[in-house]
């Protein structure tokens, strides 16, 4: 029986055409920003995303934990997203690590109502108030469903933090989905904010890194609290490789992870499962169980009958496509999740 992973895109496994670039990557040390496949990977990430630089980072929480201590300083604030990763899922790294408080806003449908925005910003002249540094923003957005937020939807708020002196960052650890979905380039993206985190693990299938893209004084700030993070990877060029056939060859196909994403939904509600309604959904699809405290029953049928899926809350399950669930197993794993539903 086949055993098919769809907690999350972060399952993918490098292909042999990865494994052989990776084997194949010059390198150097890169602390001493001598590694030239990791300097070939952050030029081509500052390219597609239209910005002056780069920095080749662990993971995507390194990469908004840089963006969060590069932009602010101790005792400032950030507005961000009560649903966004950088609030729920970082371990608190903003406020543990950089002394920045969260300013934490609802983003249920994805972005910050403007007006909910524009209370959170202090100019910090009040002695009881922090100063208002900087908005945090997501897309496409993990807790929203996977929601994809078009530059037309983004550009209000942007402009609103423009206007207040607020710096924006971007935490795009999917951000390509986004792209695809709108069929915009990345780089539109880009010029709405002051940085950027893409990740190379997730849907376009390298196994370690992300890049955090913004202007070269900010890269320069993050390269030096990337340091003292402990995420200085001598010689990461072995890393970066897979990365860069990431970015020059996987892009495009994501759109088969949201077609994938479309046809498996379609088989839950034709047999009347609970799904959540998500405008502009991607590769993700969460549903509902009849009740609380059947994810536990509901994983362990879901595993007997070849499918891993994952917990997202009460009674609330996701399920991820990507690259290594192949089209042609979509009917199969959606029969699957069906009988594990019913069976319950």
């Amino acid at each position: 029986m086949s055993l098919w992973d769809l907690r999350s895109d972060t399952v993918t496994r490098p292909c042999a055409v990865m494994r052989k670039a990776m084997a194949e990557a010059p390198v150097g040390d890169d602390v001493y920003v001598e590694d030239p496949t990791v300097i070939e990977l952050e030029r081509e990430g500052a390219r597609l995303l239209g910005m002056e630089a780069s920095l080749f980072a662990a993971s995507g929480t390194m990469g908004n934990l840089l963006a969060l201590l590069s932009h602010c300083q101790r005792g400032e604030g950030a507005v961000i997203g009560m649903r966004s990763h950088i609030f729920k899922y970082e371990a608190g790294g903003m406020a543990a690590l950089g002394g920045i408080m969260p300013l934490p806003v609802d983003d249920a449908e994805g972005l910050p109502p403007l007006e909910s925005f524009l209370s959170l910003c202090y100019d910090g002249r009040d002695v009881h108030q922090v100063r208002t540094r900087l908005l945090c923003l997501e897309n496409t957005h993990n807790a929203c469903g996977g929601r994809a937020l078009s530059p037309e939807e983004m550009e209000p708020l942007c402009q609103a933090a423009r206007e207040k002196g607020v710096l924006l960052h971007l935490d795009g650890a999917r951000l390509f989905n986004a792209s695809v979905a709108w069929g915009v380039a990345p780089a539109r993206y880009g010029s709405l904010v002051d940085s950027v985190q893409i990740c190379l693990s997730k849907g376009l299938g390298a196994p370690v890194g992300s890049l955090l893209c913004g202007p070269q004084e900010l890269i320069m700030k993050a390269r030096k609290w990337r340091k003292a993070l402990g995420g200085g990877m001598r010689q990461a060029g072995i890393l970066a490789a897979a990365g860069l056939v990431a970015l020059r060859s996987r892009i495009d196909r994501l759109a088969e992870d949201h077609e994938k994403a479309r046809r498996l939904a379609s088989i839950l509600r034709d047999s009347a499962v609970d799904l959540m309604d998500v405008p502009n959904g991607t590769n993700m699809i969460y549903f509902r169980l009849p009740r609380e405290g059947l994810e536990t029953a509901f994983i362990e049928a879901c595993r007997s009958r070849g499918v891993l899926v994952g917990k997202a809350g009460p009674a609330l399950i996701r399920i991820v496509t990507h690259l290594d669930v192949p089209s042609v197993a979509v009917e199969e794993i959606g029969k699957s999740l069906v009988e594990a539903v019913q069976s319950l």
